[in-house]
């Protein structure tokens, strides 16, 4: 690959490799090479800028949960070598409570929770990161609700006022990365039918899903079926009925030994005005990124079906904004 280090064999090889190298192998020090000195981090907890902040960030994390591994589940990426790639690499992560966190006094419990991020890299040098966790997995496994969190962080963060700010559109800083994905059918595929559901025409998941669908989401919430993943769907979109929904990047691949995939990034921007999976309406205004994978294949009458699908969103985070703006 242009630009990178010969011992990646290919641009998966890269982001799990270095992904390794700096959690597992303990290489903190490497990300002054693999990350730019202005490089772009956006969490929904908030973002940073700089490499400096990314590096404080992981020792803070491994002192969470030291034995920490990130199982590189996929990366499914877009782009090229002269104008730089976007990998969305899914990650299922391990590890055992045995650091103060945010997550309250060390437990002992080990822990297990999906994360997704998307990396911008050309050279050798990530310089653009989306990066989501499933924070309310994690409090949920350590005893905690992620609405109790959320006022744990406001209330040691000084109150409402001067707590540090979730990721909105007011404080979203555009980098260097510009790129939407790319055009494959089975990104195009899935951003139908994510429309779809968020404007409320669940049909489509007898339509497009397999009927032995297996479904992942926030909060260690498994769903197998139809009727359970339109539960998940339906229960978000109700919570935020009148939320402007946005697809902010899009891949679809197909590759060797492996199913069509796509991952889209998406957003939900507006009101907390109704029943669902955040309980009362409140009116608080919410901005929600999110992360989706998901793998097509034909069991029936060689018709590509959803088989898996792949969601994560930060609960936490949701209820820190709907906290600060209501108690």
């Amino acid at each position: 690959m242009k630009g990178f280090d010969p011992k990646f064999r290919d641009f998966p090889d890269y982001i799990i490799g270095i992904t390794k190298e700096i959690w597992e192998d303990r290489g903190i020090a490497t990300l002054h090479e693999y990350y730019g000195k202005d490089m772009h981090l956006r969490m929904p907890l908030g973002s940073s800028r700089g490499n400096l902040g990314v590096i404080a960030s992981t020792m803070g994390t491994l002192v969470e949960f030291p034995d920490r591994q990130l199982l590189g589940e996929d990366v499914i990426w877009s782009g090229n070598e002269d104008e730089g790639m976007l990998s969305s690499h899914r990650l299922y992560c391990t590890g055992t409570h045995l650091g103060e966190s945010m997550f309250g006094t060390p437990t002992g419990k080990k822990v297990h929770f999906r994360a997704i991020a998307d990396c911008y890299a050309i050279e050798n040098t990530i310089t653009d990161e989306w990066l989501v966790r499933d924070y309310g997995g994690i409090a949920k496994q350590l005893g905690w609700t992620p609405r109790d969190v959320a006022a744990k962080l406001i209330a040691e963060e000084g109150g409402a006022e001067v707590c540090s700010q979730p990721l909105s559109p007011a404080n979203y800083e555009e980098g260097p990365y510009k790129g939407r994905g790319n055009e494959n059918e089975w990104g195009a595929r899935y951003a139908d039918c994510l429309n779809r559901i968020m404007s409320a025409d669940l049909a489509v998941i007898p339509e497009q899903y397999d009927r032995a669908i297996h479904g992942e989401y926030p909060g260690q919430t498994y769903a197998r079926g139809w009727d359970e993943v339109d539960s998940f769907w339906i229960s978000l979109r109700s919570a935020f009925p009148s939320a402007q929904f946005s697809i902010d990047h899009q891949i679809g691949r197909e590759d060797p030994m492996m199913p069509p995939r796509a991952a889209i990034r998406w957003s939900l921007h507006g009101r907390h005005e109704g029943w669902g999976s955040f309980g009362r309406p409140t009116g608080a205004e919410v901005y929600i990124m999110s992360m989706s994978h998901v793998e097509f294949g034909a069991l029936v009458d060689g018709n590509p079906l959803i088989r898996h699908e792949f969601t994560v969103y930060d609960e936490v985070a949701i209820w820190k904004q709907i906290l600060m703006q209501t108690g």
